[in-house]
């Protein structure tokens, strides 16, 4: 694959989004890719490691791909949004446990890579942050899976303002399980998590799974109103004007003010 590196090793899978330049924020193909991964997870793995390349673990939308859908009609950002949207269920859906490696800043849809693994361990220094609304959109298709995982509260507290928080917080809002002191600590820590994930038996993991999304709220009608929304928002005027002082390297208006 062009942007991700796997490994299969004693029933670990690992997954590397690897554009660490562009600091692993999504196009179309890197989407592409993670649903092709995340469908044909091979039959022997017992536990999915995702990580990222780079000084990033993911920093939301790639500022070209924004630039190809900038002009979109509201029929074209829907279906764009529901391919992304099958991104994170994609992942969500899978099988077997998933871990995130959190080993740099996870921004925008990079919270959503955290918001659909099963356990998540971040490096100290990560920033994290629902960025859309500074750019004039909402964090709409990675809302479900966000606001399962940290709540009402602490959605209308940093959805709103799109404040960057630190790893702690992250923490503290349950969208991290445990936080590293290093990127050194955060290896150490990644595979301790293997062998406590690998001591589960390999059925039982996957049906302990199945019944933690089985007796949650069914995510599908949430998905359908997060997508319409996102495709009204990127074709308003604010949304628009966002996207332009982003391609520009500008202010947007409401800053300007």
């Amino acid at each position: 694959m062009k942007y991700l590196e796997l490994s299969d090793k004693q029933g670990v899978y690992e997954v590397w989004m690897n554009r660490p330049d562009l600091h692993n924020a999504f196009n179309a193909e890197l989407i592409e890719e993670l649903i092709t991964c995340f469908s044909n997870i091979p039959a022997t793995a017992r536990v999915v490691i995702l990580s990222g390349r780079g000084s990033s673990f993911c920093a939301g939308a790639d500022l070209n791909w924004m630039k190809s859908m900038k002009d979109y009609s509201k029929d074209e950002n829907f279906k764009d949004a529901k391919r992304l949207a099958g991104l994170f269920a994609t992942i969500n859906d899978c099988d077997v446990p998933v871990i995130a490696r959190i080993n740099g800043h996870a921004l925008g849809g990079g919270v959503g890579l955290a918001s659909v693994c099963d356990y998540v361990v971040a490096v100290e220094e990560a920033l994290f942050g629902f960025t859309e609304v500074r750019l004039g959109l909402i964090p709409a298709v990675i809302s479900p899976y966000c606001i399962s995982k940290i709540g009402e509260s602490h959605a209308r507290a940093w959805m709103l303002s799109g404040e960057r928080f630190s790893a702690q917080k992250a923490k503290e809002m349950n969208l991290v399980h445990d936080v590293a002191s290093s990127l050194s600590d955060l290896d150490v820590k990644v595979e301790e998590l293997k062998k406590r994930f690998l001591a589960a038996g390999p059925e039982a993991a996957r049906e302990a799974k199945k019944l933690v999304r089985g007796v949650v709220k069914n995510l599908k009608a949430s998905e359908d109103f997060a997508c319409k929304m996102i495709s009204e928002r990127r074709i308003s005027a604010e949304g628009q004007e966002g996207m332009r002082a982003l391609l520009e390297k500008s202010k947007p208006n409401w800053m300007k003010a």
